[in-house]
């Protein structure tokens, strides 16, 4: 048995999220809006920061959600770091932990071991991993020639942009695409992708096995 593994049938009340963010919150928005247009049936009970004074955390404050900032500059390594971020979870009942944009590596641990879902703006194994974030991605992507991009929505573990794969959409990249034009057809795939992948989470259609996620239709 996978330790911590997905439910197996529905959760029969709105799925609670910690989400977890870095900057401008815009993830953390499509899921707001996502609940609002009673499209996806959860509550974000919680919105920790990587960093202080960012617009992630005024969208929280302005939604009422309990916010807090754990500076990742403030600690002097990642273990230290983590030991914050789990003492500002612990209050909180939570189901799934979303990474929205989250620059800084978050350990699961035992706790919330196959909790934790995480977008990357690519196809994972390309262009991910260490430095692998953002405009960084995109830029990679144009230099490197390749004809599609897309994002990857995973269940993250204690390496960047590592674990089992739930859902992937490509799109296109154009001959002319910029990094900000491509990272906007990207992030369009993205505010559909996370919203079912954590639908599929709490209607209990997803079974991880080894590195493979399989879903039941």
């Amino acid at each position: 048995m996978v330790p911590n593994a997905p439910p197996t049938a529905p959760i029969q009340r709105p799925v609670r999220l910690a989400v977890l963010l870095s900057g401008g919150g815009t993830t953390l928005q499509n899921l707001l809006d996502e609940i609002a247009a009673e499209r996806l049936e959860a509550e974000i009970v919680v919105v920790v920061s990587s960093r202080a004074e960012v617009k992630g955390l005024r969208r929280a404050s302005d939604a009422g959600i309990d916010s807090s900032a754990v500076p990742r500059k403030s600690f002097s390594d990642g273990t230290s770091f983590n030991d914050s971020l789990h003492k500002a979870l612990d209050p909180y009942p939570i189901d799934l932990v979303i990474l929205a944009g989250f620059m800084s590596l978050f350990e699961p641990r035992e706790k919330y071991r196959n909790r934790v879902l995480n977008i990357h703006p690519g196809l994972i194994p390309a262009f991910c991993g260490p430095g692998f974030y953002g405009e960084r991605v995109h830029r990679a992507v144009l230099e490197s020639g390749v004809k599609v991009s897309g994002c990857t929505v995973h269940f993250a573990d204690d390496q960047y942009d590592h674990g089992p794969i739930v859902l992937q959409e490509a799109v296109p990249v154009a001959e002319d695409d910029t990094t900000d034009s491509l990272a906007a057809r990207v992030h369009e795939a993205e505010n559909r992708l996370y919203p079912e992948a954590i639908r599929l989470w709490t209607n209990g259609q997803l079974t991880i096995d080894g590195q493979r996620v399989r879903i039941r239709r």
